[in-house]
């Protein structure tokens, strides 16, 4: 399948986890793409698994307006345009709502939601030239059930939903579609990092309804998540926009 035949792709998130397969199936496709990641190590092995003269990178500190209008630039630059931008980039840190540092509570909110506003900012302008530019953002299920230790995370994704709301309407008549792809746990990336291995001292009775989830095999892997967001992104996705699509193994049955 060739669905990305002619478009120009910009995928943050893409050194590791839901953003790396993304990447990797986009680029299966036909894409012309550009991988971003504040991890050049990991956006280096990400190169390697495509094939080093098949992916162009770029590193973004998503949080960082400065470095967010360099890496799009920077982008635009290699690819002379662009039709769809995935905001894959997140960052998960349990803690206890009384106990979490504001610090902490901003960092979470200056990634995973500030962050995906910069990147779409930046990039509407060539998204809206090209008449039938695309942004596929990446919530969670978080935002929709309770999540304890995750009230940071559930905000920041709830907020990425909204925002992908207002932007589907705000620029629907110049051919713009936003969709939120919601997944649940992830076998790689921030879900195994965050979660399987919680802090010390967190009640596992609170957890009871995802580790029965987990103990299910429910887990999903990076490339289901792909797989849909190539659907999405496509022209098999174009009757698709301000909505959100659950990709979660039953998690919110």
């Amino acid at each position: 399948m060739r669905r990305f035949d002619g478009r120009r792709v910009l995928v943050t998130g893409a050194g590791s986890g839901i953003g790396q397969g993304i990447a990797l199936r986009l680029l299966d496709e036909g894409a012309e793409l550009v991988a971003a990641d504040i991890d050049e190590q990991g956006l280096a092995e990400t190169a390697a698994k495509a094939g080093a003269e098949r992916l162009r990178t770029v590193p973004v500190n998503i949080a960082d307006p400065d470095s967010v209008g360099a890496a799009v630039a920077a982008a635009l630059a290699r690819l002379g345009g662009l039709e769809v931008l995935v905001n894959a980039a997140g960052i998960l840190k349990p803690a206890r709502t009384h106990e979490m540092p504001l610090e902490q509570w901003n960092r979470v909110l200056s990634v995973n939601l500030t962050g995906t506003f910069l990147m779409t900012q930046a990039a509407l302008p060539a998204l809206l030239d090209s008449g039938r530019g695309v942004v596929v953002n990446l919530s969670s299920t978080a935002a929709f059930s309770a999540a304890p230790y995750l009230a940071a995370y559930a905000a920041s994704k709830g907020g990425v939903n909204a925002f992908t709301h207002a932007i589907a309407l705000e620029y629907a008549k110049q051919g713009l579609r936003a969709v939120n792809v919601v997944p649940a746990g992830i076998t790689s990336g921030i879900t195994t990092k965050s979660i399987l291995d919680q802090p010390e001292g967190f009640d596992p009775k609170l957890f009871s309804r995802m580790t029965g989830w987990l103990d299910r095999g429910a887990l999903g892997r990076p490339e289901d998540i792909a797989g849909v967001v190539a659907m999405v992104a496509s022209d098999d996705g174009r009757y698709m926009t301000g909505t959100e699509i659950r990709v979660d193994g039953g998690a919110l049955m």
